[in-house]
């Protein structure tokens, strides 16, 4: 499924047009975005949790040169199924 795909079955089901659910993802899309960027965890019950991991610098090889080199630290979005998803996908 793409976004379009998740647009088109939002709208079907919540009886908004295309356009408003478009702009209705993209917003969902856009406030998680923003909280993660501001290192806030977003958490919805019973779907998942959406966070920030830190992974800490390290050093790695170049696969060509064998040569060593500094991989920098970053943050990394992470997301953990919850419990109703998980029972929904296995079930």
């Amino acid at each position: 499924m793409n976004k379009n795909d998740l647009v088109a079955r939002v709208a079907d089901s919540t009886g908004l047009s295309k356009t408003d659910a478009a702009r209705a993802v993209d917003g969902v899309f856009d406030a998680i975005t923003a909280a993660l960027a501001a290192d806030d965890e977003v958490r919805l019950v019973g779907f998942g949790t959406f966070n920030v991991a830190t992974r800490a610098a390290s050093e790695g090889r170049n696969p060509r040169t064998g040569e060593a080199i500094t991989i920098p630290a970053s943050k990394q979005p992470k997301f953990r199924a919850g419990k109703g998803l998980k029972d929904a996908v296995n079930g």
